[in-house]
């Protein structure tokens, strides 16, 4: 079982006081696997419904929500299943498929005597965006978005001995070099990372044979069957159908992409899409993709500045996977040689902006760049912390980071910044930045706030009075 972040996060719900959980994500990440291992672990008894597969257990949710009375249903249906109070956990998965079980959370919460955890592949999706009947448990239920493997626990995953974690952690926090054969050792395994990306099933094939023709088969094979479910719907009987227009237009966006993230300037260009509609009806297709959390999009600025979702330009942006390895999956055979060889800057630098904006993705960070009008200077991101706009720039090598330079070097114009350089290189610094190696996505010290910064004092107001 791969080792995974969002473990501790399931724990760390259920020793609170706590809601039922809705857990989010793209396809085949692992989210059924995970709360099935939760659910042995800390649970006596586990109730699994599969929404997608078994529409029989949807009956259980047609009459009133009486907690009670949706046990009897799931259990004449499933007669396995066995709800003790407070040693039960209920799993509902890929509950986008039955919009009752849904609202039914509230009761299920409101009536207290068990957890519960449900699965969403398609929530949010055109298709799904149907107003429940019965309404959404607002308030009744808590949300956790699941990613692909990080770096992090690709890492943690290889049985890394804990005190060299600790060590590059420390190294990057102090902006201190780190000892040369660690820094080779992360960067090779990096490197690969950047191959066999997050997807759990290409990570375990990985590291069981080291063979990346398998994990390349793996991960076109994911791909495929995301694409399969592309266009799929409930209609307002409940039944599976399938937008075949959406479908097609989600896929010729998603097959635009390396042509789109091969050009100089990346910018995502509808032209590029080879599918019938004009702009506005392709732009579906892309919005499909995003909700499904396929793909993520950088948006570009009209100037350095915080915050930077009231600057930014809405409709010119970046595209990118929200898993480098399905991107690579997608390239040229001899790519992945080429990166494992250290050309992290293979096919025009699209790998190198990917494993950015793919790390910043699942940190939860909006990605945002900035290009200027004129095509000089062009940022590669731009992120806000403590108040500031940070500008972050990667390459492939440790080569001169020139519109960082410059925009640095002209205050008066773009303003001061803090800035980052991710390069092919050690730790180090420059002339008003930091340099870290590629790796150190994998410990985002600088793209996380540290528990706590987000606390402020309370205003004593207990001894207010009104005036005489």
């Amino acid at each position: 079982m791969l080792k995974r972040d969002i473990w501790n996060e399931l724990i760390a719900w259920k020793e609170r006081s706590h809601h039922p959980l809705v857990l989010r994500g793209l396809r085949q990440i692992g989210k059924t696997f995970i709360v099935k291992e939760f659910g042995k672990a800390f649970y006596d008894n586990v109730v699994y419904l599969d929404l997608r597969a078994n529409k029989t257990i949807h009956k259980a949710f047609e009459g009133d929500f009486d907690v009670n009375q949706m046990m009897l249903s799931i259990t004449s249906v499933d007669v396995l299943a066995r709800f003790v109070p407070g040693k039960t956990l209920l799993i509902m998965d890929e509950i986008q498929d039955c919009p009752n079980a849904r609202s039914s959370l509230k009761y299920w919460d409101m009536d207290g005597r068990f957890d519960v955890i449900c699965t969403g592949s398609f929530l949010g999706v055109k298709g799904f965006r149907v107003p429940y009947e019965r309404g959404i448990p607002v308030g009744y239920e808590e949300q956790i978005t699941m990613y692909p493997l990080t770096f992090r626990e690709f890492i943690i995953n290889t049985g890394m001995d804990k005190q060299v974690f600790e060590y590059v952690s420390r190294s990057l926090a102090e902006k201190t070099m780190i000892e040369r054969t660690v820094h080779e050792s992360m960067r090779n395994l990096y490197l690969q990372y950047l191959v066999v990306g997050g997807m759990p099933e290409a990570v375990n094939s990985f590291f069981e044979t080291h063979d990346l023709n398998a994990v390349r088969e793996i991960q076109r094979s994911i791909l495929q069957s995301i694409k399969d479910d592309f266009g799929r719907y409930k209609d307002k009987d409940g039944n599976d159908k399938v937008n075949e227009i959406l479908k097609l237009r989600a896929e010729a966006c998603l097959n635009s992409l390396p042509a789109q993230l091969s050009k100089e300037y990346k910018k995502f260009q509808y032209s590029l899409v080879n599918a019938k509609g004009h702009s506005p009806e392709k732009a579906d297709g892309l919005q499909y993709l995003e909700d499904l959390g396929l793909i993520a999009r950088a948006y570009n600025t009209r100037e350095i500045a915080v915050p930077l979702e009231g600057v930014k330009i809405p409709t010119e942006f970046k595209v990118f996977y929200i898993d480098t390895g399905l991107l690579v999956s997608q390239l040229g055979d001899d790519i992945p040689a080429k990166i494992l060889s250290g050309n992290v800057g293979a096919y025009k630098g699209a790998v190198a902006e990917n494993m950015v904006a793919a790390a910043f993705a699942k940190n939860g960070k909006p990605l945002y760049y900035f290009h200027a009008p004129s095509g000089s200077p062009e940022l590669d991101f731009l992120f806000e912390k403590d108040g500031d706009a940070v500008i972050v720039e990667c390459k492939s090598t440790n080569n001169r980071a020139s519109s960082m330079k410059f925009v640095l070097a002209h205050p008066q114009k773009y303003g001061k910044h803090p800035a980052v350089k991710i390069a092919d290189a050690n730790v180090g610094g420059g002339d008003g930045f930091d340099t870290y190696p590629l790796y150190a996505l994998g410990f985002p010290h600088f793209l996380q706030m540290k528990r706590g910064e987000n606390l402020v004092k309370m205003v004593d107001v207990k001894n207010l009075k009104v005036p005489d």
